[in-house]
């Protein structure tokens, strides 16, 4: 089974791209982030078209994530249980459901902002409310993931220059400490390394030629239970499909599983 997280940025957007890259890829199960749409707008009728089923947590312009299936879905959870509201809203980043042999979650982690902002504390709260939420089905024996774009690059190899994100977002002791503590509920990031590229990274902002310059962070990770572990046989960055006009800022990641 092939399992996938992208962050497509804006789902509308790139809808041509992903229905393209679904069938060259041979994916079974994509978690999507950053949809940006509205549930009415999420287009589900061209993906079933396509042979996958949908489950989708989106309410409007901003955010949205969503599970692509072809290997079935079931037992949807749409949201975080007990997650934090920002200003007063449950924001739509999080969706899991039983697909094939897995069980997974698509995430799509708050970015922080700034770290005297409100939105960092928002930050670190809602990742231990997923630190709790996920914590059972991490120690079970079926396998089991959380994808998604966490919007923290794990190490300082994880970003192209750690000097220049000092005192910033994505790289804080705090926010490593939260990852940190969501591994030792049972997880681990199961996309093996080195890969094919040396800084094996995920996101590349679009100014000042990010991506041809790769100063890009690896913030799009696999994180798996021992029994998803043991099943991964290969994982890689689809760097191709960052290529070219209307790509969106983040690469598939995608893990191959003997299930």
């Amino acid at each position: 089974m092939r399992i996938a997280t992208w962050n497509v940025n804006s789902i509308t957007a790139r809808l041509p791209r992903l229905l393209a890259w679904l069938e060259s890829s041979g994916t079974d199960v994509l978690c999507l982030q950053e949809t940006k749409c509205t549930l009415e707008q999420f287009p589900a009728e061209a993906l079933r078209e396509a042979g996958y089923e949908s489950a989708v947590n989106a309410t409007g312009r901003w955010n949205g994530v969503a599970l692509l299936s072809r290997v079935g879905l079931t037992d949807v959870v749409t949201g975080l249980p007990d997650g934090p509201d920002y200003e007063g809203v449950q924001e739509p980043r999080a969706v899991s459901a039983t697909c094939g042999a897995a069980r997974v979650w698509s995430v799509y982690v708050p970015n922080g902002r700034e770290v005297a902002h409100d939105h960092y504390a928002y930050k670190l709260r809602w990742l231990e409310a997923l630190r709790k939420a996920v914590a059972e089905d991490a120690a079970g024996a079926r396998p089991f993931a959380v994808l998604g774009d966490f919007n923290i690059a794990p190490t300082d190899e994880d970003v192209w220059d750690p000097a220049l994100f000092e005192g910033a977002t994505h790289v804080t002791p705090a926010e490593r400490a939260a990852l940190a503590a969501l591994r030792e509920e049972g997880l681990s990031d199961v996309v093996p390394r080195p890969l094919k590229y040396d800084r094996p990274y995920t996101y590349w902002d679009y100014r000042q030629l990010g991506f041809p310059k790769n100063k890009g962070m690896r913030i799009d990770l696999v994180y798996g239970n021992a029994p998803f572990a043991a099943a991964v046989k290969d994982g890689y960055v689809d760097r191709e499909e960052r290529k070219g006009k209307g790509a969106s800022d983040h690469a598939p990641v995608v893990v191959d599983l003997d299930v």
